[in-house]
């Protein structure tokens, strides 16, 4: 079945793609496998796409953005862009919304698109668990621009620049303070800041912004030296802003390959992917032990009564779990 899926996948078939997404983000054992097997075939096709990430807080217009800017790059670039689109799951039922895609009307009737909205299934970092690999199917696929439009839950979206090459980040001009509660951890990880929804906000309180937001990266320490993240404005539908917009990120890209970080970072980007899949790997084994789940049955009465730290009780645990 994946030499057939895959096939159909690099030959243009959407609806392939979509298919090989939902077994790569499948938990049953018996797709996992398959899915791995995807994986090895898409990291040998060895194709690679421009991948953009697109953060914020909720509100400040990412999905409208990304359907005006992606359709941009479609009609002008003659680009196909493939949006991946992450929605917070529930605590309770780890159901999720997947509205993004709605609000997408014009790139969603583009054929040269495709568009994934994909649930964060309790993952940390504003992605889903399973973004590198749907990135590398979706490459493979021949999609050489890739969004990422990230859950925009203010700092946590850290995780989101080590999936992208360029990470944007997209402020109101009119939240009233300055930088609208998006603290200094993520300013520090943006290449790129976007001040959104200009077509809908005076020019002086826009003007304000971009000089309030512009001074403010200047007291941060530099994410790559030698560069100083650009503060654009972006107009719905505005072309002139889109294209401003791309040639920011083509520079960006274009210093990053000129110093050697752009590949320094895709390596750095795969060490992480490696050590999270030990992380996982290690994780399940040691929860799915059943002589583990007893242990930490009759662990807790010792915790409850504080017989023991969580520290000893922890270190006893994993200590058990490896001399089996």
């Amino acid at each position: 079945m994946p030499n057939q899926l895959f096939d159909s996948l690099i030959s243009g078939d959407r609806l392939a793609l979509a298919k090989a997404i939902t077994l790569i983000e499948s938990q049953n054992p018996a797709h996992q496998k398959q899915a791995d097997e995807l994986v090895q075939k898409a990291l040998k096709f060895g194709k690679a796409s421009l991948r953009i990430g697109i953060t914020g807080v909720p509100g400040v217009g990412k999905s409208t953005f990304i359907d005006s800017f992606g359709s941009w790059l479609v009609t002008e670039k003659q680009r196909k862009v493939c949006v991946l689109a992450i929605d917070p799951s529930s605590q309770k039922n780890h159901g999720s919304i997947l509205g993004d895609k709605t609000r997408m009307e014009e790139l969603s009737m583009m054929e040269n698109v495709f568009i994934r909205p994909s649930p964060t299934s309790g993952n940390l970092g504003g992605i889903a668990r399973k973004t590198r690999e749907t990135i590398l199917l979706c490459e493979a696929a021949g999609y050489d621009i890739t969004l990422v439009e990230t859950v925009g839950v203010g700092q946590s979206e850290y995780v989101a620049d080590s999936v992208v090459d360029c990470l944007m980040l997209l402020l109101l001009p009119n939240a009233g303070d300055e930088l609208q509660g998006i603290k200094r951890g993520i300013m520090e990880l943006a290449d790129l800041v976007i001040l959104n929804k200009a077509d809908i906000t005076e020019k002086p309180i826009l003007n304000q912004a971009i000089s309030d937001v512009t001074n403010a990266i200047h007291f941060l320490p530099n994410k790559f030296q030698g560069w100083n993240p650009a503060v654009l404005k972006n107009a719905l539908g505005n072309k002139d802003d889109a294209s401003k917009i791309w040639e920011q990120i083509e520079e960006f890209i274009s210093f990053q390959k000129s110093k050697g970080f752009f590949e320094e970072k895709r390596i750095a980007q795969k060490t992480e992917w490696l050590n999270e899949a030990i992380k996982e790997k290690l994780e399940t084994s040691f929860f799915n032990d059943s002589q583990i789940k007893e242990a930490i049955k009759n662990s807790m009465k010792v915790w409850i009564n504080g017989e023991q730290s969580l520290d000893e009780i922890a270190t006893q645990l994993i200590a058990g779990w490896r001399n089996k």
